[in-house]
């Protein structure tokens, strides 16, 4: 274990308070434990576990999507990044006014129909179908389960940060707990518990959020003072960029605005609605609720950076210590509970997401790929979340990232590998089988080798250049030339029904 874990672990977050916070943490828990058990209750399939019967509403699923995108990443990794990084951090954010109607309009229709054509369940499903080919699905397979692991040590770290905060365990303690409650009700319930869990913590998060806003304004004076602290004592963070240089800040957004068409933990709810004619209505209801949360992260972020400039509080031992030392200093027993019991929900719904992807491509993916059709597929995506689940707390406890540059990983994996092959190829007839397989194994390959070199500092980047900028980068190109160079087998590659829900 290397030393920002040893720190974090022996510089603890305030100390557990007041009764009224472990309170509300456990009648949370009662909920999700209420939900799981309904939940296991009405899965019987592998398709009730991996895209919940296909019979999930508009609101369920927009709002689902959105705790799904936000989880642990935006509530302790954001505000963590913001007082780092200052502005430069929010262009992480910004596309978020975006990113619901580009899902949509590209993917969202589509995505329904394979299910209802095709019976597909995963995002692989959908590459295999649309390039005609066992290969390509087993390789995004791979790719998903290889990020689908970092991204899952990301909100397995920032839920044991929240257990540490409350019950004071420890980070590790509150790791392996936080993984072994969000497994239990996971490997039961499958999505369904995850999507209705979603919903429950999405609501809540929304007001509490708007909430811990007005009281991290009302901690510096209101946003004027906060800003006139952090220009007098740092402005750099306060300018157009934070401490970013330009490129990196809009490398940040068109890896954020772009990527999420190759996010499967958002799209892979696609093929759970019930009704795909009212998914026009789906990106006002994600945006709407995106914006409500995301209030949170930008508040405690400054607040919590004024403060420290103004000798209030001591600096901060790890930038994701942020949000729960605020809460725990500056806000009210009951809100505090609230905003922690949240945080732990989009945490845990994002987790359950996940586990369910990463699951289905051990379980489903990976098999078709091989020619193989596993005996009994809901027993075996059970045991995979339970492995895939101790995998994740492994690297969660020994990584020592930040939340969110962990976070940053697994994005950028996702939108490399599959943002081309997918969201462009299920638009575009003239991608090919071969530019597909190019550029998901050049995404793959690119941001494994580069995000390695940059961890052990073999290497060091050009000033404002990312990894998963640069990887999206290039698997794009690659996808696009290869596709070009083999234009004369894209016909050939395409089915007549995938011609057919391609023109929606």
């Amino acid at each position: 274990m290397n030393l920002p874990l040893l720190l974090a672990q022996s510089a603890p977050l305030p100390g557990l308070a007041k009764p009224t916070i472990v309170g509300t943490a456990i009648a949370y828990l009662v909920v999700c434990a209420a939900i799981a058990i309904w939940a296991t209750r009405r899965t019987h399939t592998a398709s009730d576990f991996f895209v919940a019967g296909k019979g999930i509403g508009l609101w369920a699923l927009s709002i689902a999507a959105m705790a799904a995108t936000l989880s642990g990443f935006a509530f302790i990794g954001g505000p963590g990044l913001i007082y780092t990084l200052g502005i430069g951090a929010l262009f992480i954010v910004l596309p978020a006014s975006i990113t619901g109607s580009l899902s949509a309009w590209t993917l969202g229709t589509k995505m329904r129909l394979l299910a209802e054509v095709r019976g597909a369940m995963t995002i692989p499903d959908a590459i295999g179908a649309r390039y005609r080919s066992p290969m390509a699905q087993g390789l995004s397979a791979i790719a998903i389960l290889v990020a689908t692991v970092g991204y899952l040590a990301t909100n397995l770290l920032a839920l044991g940060l929240i257990v540490d905060a409350i019950f004071a365990t420890g980070l590790g303690r509150g790791i392996v707990i936080g993984t072994i409650v969000v497994m239990a009700y996971s490997a039961a319930g499958g999505i369904l518990a995850g999507i209705y869990t979603d919903l429950f913590q999405g609501a809540v998060m929304a007001v509490a959020s708007t909430l811990v806003f007005v009281a991290a304004m009302q901690s510096g004076g209101g946003l004027a003072e906060i800003s006139r602290t952090i220009l007098t004592h740092q402005p750099e963070l306060f300018s157009p960029w934070g401490v970013l240089t330009p490129l990196a800040a809009l490398s940040f957004f068109f890896v954020f605005g772009l990527g999420t068409l190759g996010q499967p933990h958002v799209l892979h709810k696609f093929y759970m609605l019930r009704d795909p004619r009212r998914l026009r209505w789906y990106p006002l209801i994600m945006t709407g609720a995106l914006v409500l949360a995301l209030l949170l992260y930008f508040g405690v972020g400054v607040a919590m950076k004024a403060a420290v400039l103004r000798g209030d509080l001591a600096a901060l031992t790890l930038a994701d210590e942020a949000t729960p030392t605020f809460l725990l200093r500056s806000t009210s027993p009951w809100l505090a509970g609230l905003v922690f019991s949240g945080v732990a929900a989009a945490i845990m719904s994002t987790v359950n997401s996940f586990m369910s992807v990463g699951a289905a491509a051990v379980t489903h993916d990976i098999p078709r790929a091989l020619g193989r059709q596993p005996a009994n597929p809901l027993l075996l995506g059970r045991i995979a979340t339970v492995v895939l689940a101790v995998l994740a707390a492994g690297l969660a406890m020994g990584s020592g990232l930040l939340v969110a540059l962990l976070g940053v990983f697994g994005w950028g994996l996702f939108a490399s590998t599959l943002v081309p092959a997918l969201a462009i190829g299920m638009n575009w007839e003239g991608a090919t089988r071969k530019g597909a397989i190019a550029s998901m194994a050049t995404g793959l390959v690119l941001t494994l080798v580069f995000e390695t070199l940059a961890w052990s500092k073999a290497y060091t980047f050009p000033v404002g250049v990312t990894v998963s900028g640069l990887s999206l980068v290039i698997a794009l190109l690659v996808f696009l030339g290869v596709s070009w160079w083999t234009r004369s087998n894209a016909m050939t590659d395409l089915d007549a029904d995938i011609q057919v829900i391609m023109r929606y």
